[in-house]
C-alpha cells in the first residue's frame, strides 16, 4: 500500500524478551521526543500494539499500518524509581516488552526482576524518571499496570501523533539521510 517512507536493513520481529523489531520502535519513541519538547530517560513499547514484522528492504506506508494499526498516539510521562521498578518487574512477568537503548534488564525464567539500569545507573527508588510510550498503555493495559500512575502526562491528541505517522516520519528522515533503518537485538532484556 502506497509509498516508500524508507528501507529496512533487513527482516525485523518483535519477540519476547527481545527482539530487534521492538527496540526499534520504543527507540522511536525516544528519537521522536524532541519534536514534543521532551527528554525521556526510556521508552516502551508493547508487543501487544506489533501487529506485523518489518521486511527487508523497500518499506511502504501500508507495512507501517501493517505493524502499527492501532489509533495509539505518542505519550510522555514521569514515575518515580520504585515505580520504574515496579514496571519492569511488570514486564519480565510477561517475558519481557519494548525497551529503549537506555535500558537494560535481568529477568528469571519464571518471570522475575533480577537486576535493571537506565543509561548504565541503578534505578534511584526517590528518583523521577521521564518515560515515552503509547498511550493506551497509560491506562495499565497489556499487564503493565505501573504505567496508570505516571504524572505530569503529555499525551497530544491530534490525529498526527498516531504512532503510525512517528514511525513512518523516522523512516523518512533515515531516507533523508541516506540510511537503511537497522535495529539489532543488543541485551536490553536478558533471561537468566
Amino acid at each position: 500500500m502506497g509509498p516508500v517512507v524508507g528501507r529496512s536493513a533487513h527482516y525485523m520481529t518483535a519477540q519476547r524478551p527481545e527482539g530487534d523489531l521492538s527496540n526499534l520502535l520504543a527507540d522511536i519513541l525516544v528519537w521522536a521526543a524532541k519534536d514534543y519538547n521532551e527528554k525521556p530517560d526510556f521508552g516502551v513499547y508493547n508487543m501487544g500494539g506489533v501487529r506485523a514484522d518489518l521486511p527487508k528492504g523497500d518499506v511502504t506506508y501500508g507495512d507501517v499500518l501493517d505493524i502499527a494499526p492501532f489509533e495509539n498516539k505518542i505519550a510522555f510521562g514521569t514515575l518515580t524509581g520504585a515505580e520504574v521498578q515496579e514496571l519492569f518487574g511488570q514486564m519480565a512477568s510477561v517475558g519481557g516488552e519494548g525497551v529503549s537503548s537506555s535500558v537494560r534488564m535481568v529477568i528469571t525464567k519464571d518471570g522475575r526482576l533480577e537486576h535493571a539500569t537506565i543509561n548504565g545507573e541503578p534505578i534511584d527508588p526517590a528518583r523521577n524518571y521521564r518515560l515515552t510510550t503509547i498511550d493506551y498503555l497509560l491506562g495499565g493495559t497489556d499487564k503493565l499496570e505501573a504505567l496508570r500512575k505516571c504524572r505530569d502526562v503529555n499525551a497530544p491528541k491530534d490525529a498526527s501523533n498516531n504512532s503510525r505517522f512517528v514511525i513512518m516520519n523516522y523512516f523518512r528522515y533515515m531516507q533523508k539521510q541516506g540510511k537503511e533503518v537497522d535495529a539489532q537485538i543488543e541485551g536490553r532484556v536478558v533471561v537468566k
